[in-house]
């Protein structure tokens, strides 16, 4: 269940000025496109490479996603091709529903953003920058695919289902008993897709242990495994035309100054947060 709480003018102002701040730090403006694309409602699109294509997957699951989807395959072979996540996760119920949607497809699920690369004979080929993230119901979406690779410089961000409409503030919400009956369906359908998927009690273990209020816990890649979130060694096990070329990505020192904005971010919208409840 995916749901954001207004932060009020002023507290949008202080994270957009945050976001600002990211894009001067370094010409790749892709990188902070990324991080905002992955969380707008799902998009997909087609890349072909050759005779073969895949399918890239960036942004949350919302009410519309399963059907875009669906719109989206009318017109392509999709059954047996692969799906590149970045995603900030979604609804749970209906990422369930596309990830069984994917199964029955016998689609194969990566992680990582559509680029484009300059081939040998100077031609632009779609390649894929692996310093990408699933988080929350993606990493479900991820389970979702026949064959599993997950780069080993991807993000892999778990934590707890919640309802949507408190999630930025759990701890103070209040809940009914029907509040408390929705959550321990919603889980008791997760733990059954987990296992209709193939994935283990390791999985859902970590997930439900960190209550919203906390940051996403980033998996290692044992937990990665013994969650069976791989069940292939190498990319061009599942995308041969995009894994036999070198992936493409951002270099550490970019890649730590972005993650140190966002980190930067979420306290200017925390601090936001307690400025709007004082003053209320």
């Amino acid at each position: 269940m995916f749901g954001k709480r207004s932060l009020g003018l002023s507290g949008w102002a202080l994270a957009c000025a945050a976001v600002i701040c990211v894009a001067a730090l370094d010409a790749s403006v892709h990188a902070v496109s990324s991080l905002e694309e992955r969380k707008l409602p799902m998009k997909f699109a087609w890349n072909q490479d050759g005779q073969s294509g895949w399918i890239s997957a960036t942004g949350i699951v919302a009410a519309d996603t399963y059907r875009q989807f669906e719109e989206f395959a009318r017109s392509r072979d999709v059954r047996g091709a692969t799906v590149v996540l970045d995603s900030g996760g979604g609804s749970v119920l209906d990422a369930i529903k596309l990830g069984r949607r994917w199964r029955e497809l016998r689609m194969s699920t990566t992680v990582g953003t559509a680029v484009q690369k300059s081939g040998a004979t100077n031609t632009m080929r779609p390649s894929i920058k692996p310093d990408a993230y699933c988080e929350s119901m993606c990493v479900f979406l991820l389970l979702a695919g026949v064959n599993r690779y997950v780069p080993p410089t991807a993000h892999i961000r778990v934590h707890q289902i919640w309802m949507g409409d408190r999630a930025d503030d759990a701890k103070s919400a209040t809940y009914s008993a029907e509040d408390v009956s929705i959550i321990e369906r919603d889980v008791g359908r997760l733990a059954k897709y987990t296992f209709d998927m193939g994935g283990t009690g390791d999985l859902l273990e970590i997930a439900l242990s960190i209550p919203p209020w906390k940051a996403l816990r980033e998996l290692t890649m044992d937990e990665i495994r013994k969650s069976n979130l791989i069940s292939v060694e190498t990319l061009a096990d599942i995308l041969p035309s995009v894994g036999s070329t070198p992936m493409v990505s951002v270099g550490k020192a970019i890649q730590e100054r972005f993650e140190n904005e966002q980190q930067k971010t979420a306290e200017i919208k925390s601090k936001a947060q307690t400025v709007n409840t004082e003053n209320k």
